[in-house]
């Protein structure tokens, strides 16, 4: 059971990764670039919370076997 929820969080990071990469990819995100030099608030909130699942998803699936 472990192991399903780790793939399910790690799918799910990967996908609120490429999510926030399309998003500060978009024309909004390329504007708010040139103006502030960083990507945005929301397409970093999605790096972040992808990085966060998809390290929570290794460790149940590692980690998890007990």
């Amino acid at each position: 059971m472990k192991k399903a929820t780790g793939i399910i969080c790690l799918v799910a990071g990967v996908l609120l990764i490429v999510w926030g990469y399309h998003l500060s990819q978009s024309v909004g995100g390329q504007f708010q670039r040139i103006f502030t030099g960083s990507p945005g608030d929301k397409a970093m909130g999605l790096y972040i919370g992808g990085a966060v699942l998809c390290a929570a998803g290794v460790f149940q699936i590692y980690l998890g076997k007990k």
